[in-house]
């Protein structure tokens, strides 16, 4: 077994956790997500899901990580449970899935960058959409955003992770901040703020049975959850962090970057009349695309934009490949690089059939947003609360302050809030996944 890496500074920690959460998740998928959920309706039940149930999970994911010091399967054979490694490996299977349908994705940011520079989709941007999304082309680019993953992750933890971490991270946040000033100037401005901040309460309620699973799927696939790569990233931790200060910082930052994508987005689709619930996977592209070719300076306001996506979409892409490579890494005798490539490998070709069919994409994001993610995220709530409980609080507790109301009501957090949770939404997931496979004609429950 290969000599275990660390952190080298708690900053790095907290940059690479970050980089993890701030993907495509937030800057491309939150906004979307938002505006064919009602908005600002979408956005208090989001925050709501993110504090109640995002905070509690992503220190389950730390302690776990932390106390076993290994990777997301090993991690509960190392805590004397070896029966709930399946928990890990429903997360890390989830990496995986996740991953190859993700880079295809962050093919297409590599060829709007591209596209930005020259202005060829500003002519017709569906069309332009269209002709790359899928094909040879698309196959291609795939292949290319995972070699870029592949190499840094090949670096190691210190030298590859933290490292791209400490710029991309500070890089996404200015250059997104200086959209959003520039988003502020633009005509209809004010009525894009409106619908992304001023939440009906009949909307919420007539439609929350499809809001809530697509909020909680939203809030983990945004913080990284139920795919091992929180369990991953804190087992090179040190004893004495704090990880409800880390996790607090972590799970601010990483919704503010969310809101802030949406005062982009919103005042740049109402200044021209976009309707924002306009579905499918590639409705940023389309839309966006579309909008940067009718607006001043809309040749660099792309290059920014999609160069901001790319960022995004690298640094929560190694946290995933990292979530697979350490297990590899722990239990053969292959060095990292060799693993990082093989493993790449394998992505890759999971992800050529949504490279080239616009439908197994959108099947494979729907599978991992409505039952792998809340199924791993579940089945480590039920752990920790109910098998592992003195251990958790235990390690929540090292390094910090907290009281033992805090940790108390966190474990019962664990046992009851979050299951239950997740147990409504696995129900209105796995309904939507029939209504959407045809076998139910509309939705039974909360409709």
């Amino acid at each position: 077994m290969a000599e275990r890496e660390t952190w080298e500074t708690r900053l790095g920690f907290i940059l690479a956790a970050v980089g993890s959460a701030v993907g495509l998740g937030n800057i491309w998928g939150f906004p979307f997500q938002a505006g064919q959920n009602g908005g600002a309706a979408f956005l208090v039940v989001y925050l709501a899901v993110v504090f109640l149930i995002g905070f509690p999970a992503i220190l389950m994911e730390f302690v776990v990580g932390r106390r076993s010091r290994r990777n997301p399967i090993d991690a509960f054979r190392e805590l004397g449970h070896g029966a709930w490694a399946i928990a890990g490996i429903v997360g890390t299977f989830t990496a995986f899935w996740v991953l190859s349908f993700y880079s295809v994705i962050g093919g297409w940011v590599l060829r709007y960058l591209g596209g930005s520079v020259t202005g060829a989709y500003f002519g017709d941007a569906t069309a332009y959409f269209n002709a790359i999304s899928t094909g040879p082309e698309a196959v291609a680019l795939h292949a290319v955003f995972m070699l870029l993953v592949v190499g840094i992750v090949a670096f190691g933890v210190e030298d590859g992770i933290e490292r791209s971490a400490k710029v991309m991270v500070p890089s996404i946040v200015v250059l997104l901040f200086g959209l959003g000033i520039w988003a502020s100037t633009l005509s209809n401005a004010g009525a894009g703020y409106d619908y992304y901040l001023s939440p009906n309460v009949d909307v919420i309620v007539d439609n929350i049975a499809s809001i809530l699973p697509s909020a909680v799927g939203q809030a983990f696939f945004t913080l990284s959850l139920g795919m091992g790569a929180m369990i991953a990233y804190s087992s090179y931790l040190g004893r004495d962090d704090s990880l409800p200060r880390d996790g607090g910082i972590i799970v601010i930052f990483n919704t503010l970057v969310g809101l802030l994508a949406g005062f982009v987005v919103f005042p740049i689709l109402f200044n021209l009349g976009i309707d924002p619930g306009r579905g499918g996977s590639g409705t940023a592209f389309k839309t966006l695309g579309g909008a940067f070719g009718q607006i001043p300076s809309g040749k660099l306001v792309g290059i920014v934009f999609f160069f901001v996506l790319l960022l995004a979409a690298l640094s929560s892409a190694i946290s995933l490949l990292e979530v697979v490579t350490s297990f590899a890494v722990e239990n053969t005798s292959y060095s990292r690089p060799a693993v990082a490539v093989g493993v790449g490998t394998l992505v890759f070709l999971l992800g050529v059939p949504s490279a080239l069919y616009s439908d197994y994409l959108t099947w494979f994001n729907l599978l991992a947003y409505d039952l792998f993610l809340p199924a791993a995220v579940l089945l480590l709530a039920l752990f920790l609360g109910w098998v592992y409980p003195h251990g958790a609080v235990d390690e929540l507790r090292q390094g910090t302050a907290v009281s033992a109301t805090f940790s108390t009501v966190w474990l019962w957090f664990v046992r009851i809030v979050i299951p239950a949770g997740i147990l409504l939404t696995l129900v209105l997931g796995v309904q939507e996944l029939l209504v959407q496979a045809g076998v139910l004609e509309s939705a039974i429950l909360l409709s």
